[in-house]
């Protein structure tokens, strides 16, 4: 043994005088260095789908980002037993810091920041920099990562704010305020602005347009109670031309054969493709597996049927059994009821078909079920699949409904009625134009609680209700949340508090 290590030694040594440091070629041409890391646009837009890939996983819009908004608003309630513990501690408001649908879209969203921060700290070392193409890249970078924020800070408050690559342990960051966070998305949005196009085509749509950039600026000062920039931001949309209510179908929003049509703004794509990798992430390899959401799966009355309209919701749209002039189509549109027609009208739903709770339906006790976003319309069952359906997160008609906001909190009442009324007036829907006996809209309050009605019916199950429910709240407009002792924010996860060196349990949101 001691000839074998004395073997060993000599050879060490040998080999230590034989390699002088001037002999040694210390770089190896092959690894990738913060300076060559994309050597052409090519490669930089691999990186850019990679944070859309992060936002399409079932960590973000195709699963947990749908549940946490919905379960956190009024739109929805409970399809009965099925519903998994973690999500009925929201529903129920009685979340924890280690609620895992909590911690799934917080470590989501840091993803699509981390993404986007490579892709945006990297690029301008790319050597065809300054072409339009990666300009427009990196603008896509900025707006993804503004939109991840907008979600962090809508539903936690102010979060740590990585603008760069980590490092080390020691890049760990503590929170920043509210404030602090909006006001740097504000400035990607800008620069989003002023180098993304109005639209694209073919294989390249889904990507982030100059509308969705100001759609979601809009969205971020009428958080703030900045009607007049959020004004601003939406007439440069509307005035465009791009969008149109007109010739288009309600129900188009939510079928696949209508995808990226002329009221979307912003949606994700999904195709059904493989099958759903319950244990992975975006993270995963195996991810690429998947380009399906589980929207249908979850909700749709012949599939799990997690989460059904609450009778709030349902009691909301107008209806001649409640005296109304006219039954809203869009109720038609937003749900399924026992009885109703699906598969092309081939086959008829019935109870024995749909599994847990009842709802009341115009003085009835039936089972109500979320028809938008799933595939019942042309399948049978349509329930027990992944979907193809894309998610539409920004729609045109939101932009408007906005605009009648800011226009009647502005004081131009005309302006906000007539707005409210082009939503009424799509030629599938044609419901009697404001004022209505219900909604009189004779000054800015009665108006007012026309856009909350609009804006309900309108874009109900859209991941919208709670948004709009956090910012009346904190901005005055309304004096109480969905629910007794409801929480405007979430718990900021126990593993982040656990793991950042920057936070101590004294940073936690309130009540938690």
């Amino acid at each position: 043994m001691f000839k074998h290590k004395l073997i060993a030694g000599i050879c060490l040594v040998t080999f230590a005088f034989s390699c002088k440091p001037d002999n040694l070629n210390k770089t190896n041409p092959n690894q990738l260095t913060p300076d060559n890391f994309f050597k052409n646009a090519g490669e930089l837009a691999k990186a850019v789908n990679s944070i859309y890939a992060i936002v399409q996983s079932n960590s973000l819009v195709a699963r947990e980002y749908f549940f946490l908004h919905d379960l956190r608003s009024d739109d929805c309630a409970t399809g009965g037993g099925q519903l998994e513990s973690p999500r009925n501690q929201l529903l129920i408001g009685a979340q924890a810091p280690d609620n895992s649908v909590n911690s799934e879209v917080w470590n989501g969203s840091f993803r699509t920041v981390f993404r986007a921060n490579t892709v945006i700290e990297l690029a301008p070392k790319a050597v065809d920099f300054n072409t339009p193409t990666v300009q427009r890249l990196i603008g896509e970078a900025k707006f993804l990562r503004a939109w991840a924020y907008m979600e962090l800070v809508t539903l936690w408050g102010g979060v740590p704010m990585p603008l760069t690559i980590p490092t080390s342990t020691a890049s760990t960051l503590g929170r920043s305020t509210a404030a602090e966070v909006y006001e740097q998305i504000k400035k990607d949005l800008t620069e989003a602005q002023s180098v993304l196009p109005v639209k694209y085509s073919g294989s390249e749509l889904g990507r982030a347009t100059k509308g969705a950039a100001q759609m979601l600026l809009a969205r971020v000062y009428l958080n703030q109670a900045d009607y007049t920039n959020a004004k601003a931001e939406l007439q440069k949309m509307i005035g465009a031309g791009t969008y149109s209510l007109q010739n288009i179908k309600y129900t188009d929003n939510f079928r696949e054969e209508k995808e990226w049509n002329d009221e979307s703004v912003f949606e994700i794509g999904y195709a059904s493709i493989g099958e759903v990798n319950w244990v992975g992430d975006g993270d995963d390899p195996s991810w690429g597996n998947q380009e399906g959401t589980t929207r249908c799966q979850e909700y749709s009355a012949t599939g799990w049927r997690n989460l059904i309209p609450s009778n709030s919701l349902i009691a909301e749209f107008e209806s001649t059994f409640k005296g109304d002039a006219k039954t809203d189509p869009r109720r038609a549109a937003t749900f399924w009821v026992i009885g109703d027609k699906y598969n092309n009208n081939a086959n008829t739903l019935t109870d024995g078909q749909v599994q847990g709770n009842t709802s009341s339906y115009d003085g009835t006790t039936t089972k109500v079920s979320w028809a938008k976003y799933t595939l019942q319309y042309k399948s049978d069952p349509g329930g027990y699949k992944i979907g193809g359906i894309n998610q539409r997160l920004m729609r045109y008609a939101d932009a408007v409904l906005m605009m009648a906001e800011c226009e009647n909190e502005l004081g131009n009442s005309a302006a906000a009625i007539a707005r409210l009324n082009e939503t009424r007036n799509r030629a599938d829907v044609m419901m009697p134009n404001y004022p209505t006996t219900t909604y009189p809209c004779g000054n800015k309050d009665q108006i007012f609680a026309a856009v909350r009605h609009e804006r309900r019916v309108e874009l109900s199950g859209e991941q919208v209700r709670n948004r709009d429910l956090l910012r009346w709240l904190k901005n005055g407009k309304i004096t109480a949340g969905p629910i007794v002792g409801f929480k405007p924010l979430l718990p900021i996860p126990q593993t982040e508090i656990d793991n950042n060196d920057k936070l101590e349990q004294k940073d936690q949101n309130p009540g938690y």
